[in-house]
């Protein structure tokens, strides 16, 4: 399970390039993203008996974690997406962890651990060397591009950090992706049509309108594993799948992407493994409700 969460979830980062191939924007990607996790994430939680939380602090969390987890990254990720390549789209979201370690000591939630913090120095100077003067990237990428690419795993380090320490009740993960893939969905989609980038879903399909059902039904699958194996195995166990996430993200883009790499991406590449795991916590969080 863990080896089909990583493969998983390594296979939307080359989807995602080949989705904006064609010149689909953001706001329309994220649309059917949302609506199709939605879908997916609504029909489990009926199909489990239970019912979503609808007064009005649930709401909240909902609109918090929707625009944390979904609006705000999914729309750095695919603004980026056509100027990145895969192997370096998957090194910048393993940084994940590193912000979320970062975000929680500023907020007193978590207390410095050297080890850490050498992790977090470590995916730092992995960035620093993915992006140097020597660095091979595509010609014309600016430091506005990256930055852009890296809202996306702040986007999600916050959303982890506010899941965190928020009162959830007896909400659970997959409840609360529903309610907040909702949300998100009833605010992309005036965005999208409101700007033009709306992208119909009726046929002809090509290898993008593909790409994006495709990612979208893996993302809510792989998400619905991940839960089912964090109560199976623990969450540390479970968490390991940030690696392997990373590391599929790589071999999936040279595969399907025919993508290459240079030495130094692979120095990056390193640095960032070393400190996602350094910066991994060692004690595990309370179960929760699903």
């Amino acid at each position: 399970m863990l080896l089909l969460l990583g493969a998983g979830w390594g296979l939307c980062i080359p989807l995602t390039v080949i989705a904006v191939s064609t010149g689909y924007q953001p706001a329309g990607l994220v649309f059917w993203q949302v609506s199709i996790v939605a879908l997916m994430m609504t029909a489990l939680t009926l199909a489990r008996g239970k019912r979503l939380p609808l007064d009005p602090k649930s709401l909240r969390i909902y609109g918090v974690v929707a625009f944390l987890g979904a609006l705000l990254p999914d729309t750095a990720y695919y603004a980026a997406a056509p100027y990145l390549s895969g192997g370096v789209l998957s090194i910048l979201l393993s940084s994940a962890p590193l912000f979320t370690f970062l975000i929680a000591m500023s907020l007193g939630t978590d207390r410095f651990a050297l080890r850490r913090m050498m992790g977090l120095v470590c995916g730092m100077l992995g960035i620093v060397i993915l992006f140097g003067p020597q660095a091979d990237l595509p010609q014309g990428i600016s430091y506005l591009v990256i930055g852009l690419a890296l809202l996306a795993p702040l986007g999600y380090a916050s959303e982890s950090n506010y899941v965190a320490t928020a009162d959830l009740r007896d909400m659970g993960p997959i409840r609360l992706l529903a309610g907040a893939s909702i949300v998100a969905a009833l605010f992309s989609l005036p965005a999208a049509l409101a700007t033009g980038q709306f992208i119909s879903p009726l046929p002809p399909w090509g290898a993008p309108e593909a790409a994006i059902l495709t990612s979208s039904i893996i993302h809510g699958s792989t998400y619905a594993g991940y839960v089912w194996l964090n109560r199976r195995a623990g969450p540390t166990f479970a968490a390991q799948s940030a690696y392997l996430v990373t590391g599929f993200g790589v071999l999936w883009s040279m595969v399907l992407l025919g993508e290459t790499y240079s030495g130094l991406f692979w120095a990056a590449f390193a640095l960032m493994c070393v400190g996602v795991v350094l910066v991994q916590p060692r004690r595990a969080p309370k179960a929760v409700a699903v």
